[in-house]
């Protein structure tokens, strides 16, 4: 970094067939961001993604007042960003009223990506695709410039996914990509190849698995990953544009930032040792996927 004001840029990757070049740290929806009450913190920590370059921000109305703080801080940033929130409703109407109520809380007249949110069953597959399910909102509003891009999102289960994308052009999927993904109902090995078949933009999320990958453990005083090494993991992987991480403090945001200054593509050899050592509690850093 040159200075405090002149920071080096963050490196981009195209989202996909947007047009837009994400940077490779992209600010979730989480962290303060999902909590109530805590405006003043939240304000700090997007201001400093942004100070910082940070050009993609997400959101969703389940995120506590993540929206609400989106509103309130981005005022004229908001043409900065690649701002992407989401419909948890499966019906057509009920997405409708998310999406006017998403954009009044954000203080914006679009969104530049709707997503499905946390698709977990073919029988939601199934409520979206037919008749008034949600993706009739989600083209009707992109007709109407109210968004976009159209996208979808996962964590529980590929298979849904995966027949989601079957059914609909896409344009981008957040899916749940770490290092201890390819031990069980893999996302990076079916998911990830159909999104660079179909030219979609990937987001990944659950980098760190909500920390438990580099948290220290008692007994050895680390986690089985640095930070480093855990989103240089994702950010190596084929196809995937930036990495969605959601931060508590300034500092959190101006660390994932240097991360992915300093990133560089990691060998083969290094990624399967990276996943070997999340071998041992790697139903704890996928806890979010299906069992059984």
């Amino acid at each position: 970094m040159t200075s405090a004001d002149t920071p080096v840029p963050l490196p981009t990757r195209p989202l996909g067939r947007t047009g837009h070049a994400a940077t490779l740290f992209a600010l979730g929806g989480e962290g303060v961001l999902r909590t109530h009450g805590r405006g003043r913190e939240a304000a700090a920590v997007i201001a400093r993604a942004l100070d910082l370059g940070v050009n993609y921000c997400d959101t969703a109305p389940a995120y506590a007042s993540s929206q609400d703080y989106y509103g309130a801080a981005l005022g004229e940033r908001r043409r900065q960003v690649f701002l992407a929130s989401k419909t948890h409703e499966r019906g057509r109407e009920g997405s409708l009223r998310l999406l006017d109520d998403s954009l009044r809380r954000l203080r914006t007249d679009h969104l530049d990506l709707w997503q499905l949110h946390d698709l977990r069953t073919m029988d939601e597959v199934e409520a979206i695709f037919s008749k008034g399910g949600a993706i009739q909102a989600l083209t009707q509003a992109r007709d109407e410039k109210r968004v976009r891009f159209l996208g979808l999102t996962g964590h529980h289960d590929p298979a849904v996914l995966l027949e989601a994308m079957r059914r609909f052009d896409f344009d981008a999927v957040l899916v749940a990509l770490n290092a201890a993904d390819a031990h069980r109902r893999s996302f990076l090995r079916t998911v990830l190849p159909e999104a660079a078949r179909r030219g979609m933009g990937v987001i990944a999320m659950k980098v760190y698995a909500a920390g438990e990958l580099v948290a220290p453990n008692p007994r050895t005083g680390s986690g089985p990953l640095a930070p480093e090494e855990a989103l240089g993991y994702v950010l190596s992987q084929p196809g995937v544009s930036c990495a969605a991480i959601g931060c508590r403090t300034p500092e959190e945001v101006e660390a994932n930032a240097e991360a992915a200054r300093r990133f560089q593509p990691l060998p083969e050899a290094a990624l399967r040792s990276l996943e070997e050592r999340t071998r041992p509690e790697e139903t704890r850093f996928t806890s979010y996927k299906r069992t059984g």
